[in-house]
């Protein structure tokens, strides 16, 4: 019996520790943020479309679904969907595409399979769920960053003197540190006027990817290879965490208010 205990214990142990170092984009925390913003800026009917879709599912629970099915190889072929690569120096539009898609091929078809009247339900619950993760990924600046380092995953730093890298750091290293759960986030975002909202929902896809690509830049800036980053980066950065998530979720509902 204490043999049987102390082996599932090591398996416990091992499983929390996969898990620990795997954070998906934006943390399942962060996404669900995304979702649960979104919902308070939904039309009625929107939101009555999306219900019939998701069989009564919300956009938070949702929102986690393309990492979910990851595991399973069949589902391969969208993982380029979660991120787009071209240097600083050229447009995307001018940019050498990968043949497999990127996150703009991924939202825009989407976008085309929840307007199509002839998809079936099965298919617009599919890129339904798919779109609300992709659109987070947008405002998460490193899923525009640099190919080379596979979007800040290549640059080691620590962050509270544990080893980790930048991406992993925007993805959920600061948002779990911040210790809130998805609806304290979404309670607590910034409180905008209607101009305000109105500047966030405006411009296109291809603006907003230009956005996230400054901004990744200033990211990269952020930190030097090995630097242990603690309650300074914290101050400085995490508001820049909050303020995207707020975004994506606006412009989130802006596409599905548009869509559906």
């Amino acid at each position: 019996m204490f043999k049987k205990t102390i082996i599932g214990l090591v398996g416990i142990v091992i499983v929390s520790t996969i898990m620990a170092f795997s954070k998906p984009y934006w943390g399942q925390t962060g996404h669900r943020t995304v979702g649960q913003i979104a919902e308070g800026y939904l039309d009625k009917s929107t939101k009555k479309r999306i219900s019939e879709i998701l069989d009564g599912d919300g956009l938070a629970l949702v929102s986690t679904f393309s990492d979910e099915i990851k595991s399973d190889p069949k589902f391969d072929k969208y993982k380029p969907w979660h991120y787009i690569n071209f240097s600083d120096n050229e447009t995307y539009e001018e940019a050498e595409k990968n043949p497999k898609g990127d996150l703009v091929v991924g939202i825009n078809t989407c976008i085309e399979v929840l307007k199509d009247k002839n998809a079936s339900k099965k298919d617009k619950a599919f890129h339904l769920k798919m779109l609300v993760h992709l659109v987070g990924d947008l405002h998460q600046p490193l899923h525009v960053g640099h190919k080379e380092d596979r979007g800040g995953n290549a640059v080691k730093v620590d962050f509270f003197w544990k080893k980790s890298n930048l991406h992993r750091i925007w993805d959920s290293g600061m948002i779990d540190h911040y210790q809130m759960s998805y609806t304290e986030l979404a309670l607590n975002q910034e409180k905008l006027s209607d101009e305000e909202i109105e500047k966030i929902e405006s411009g296109r896809l291809i603006d907003w990817v230009y956005e996230s690509k400054a901004l990744a830049n200033t990211v990269y800036k952020s930190a030097k290879e090995g630097e242990n980053l603690k309650y300074e980066y914290m101050y400085h950065y995490f508001p820049i965490v909050r303020s995207q998530l707020q975004k994506g979720g606006i412009r989130l509902a802006k596409i599905l208010n548009e869509t559906l």
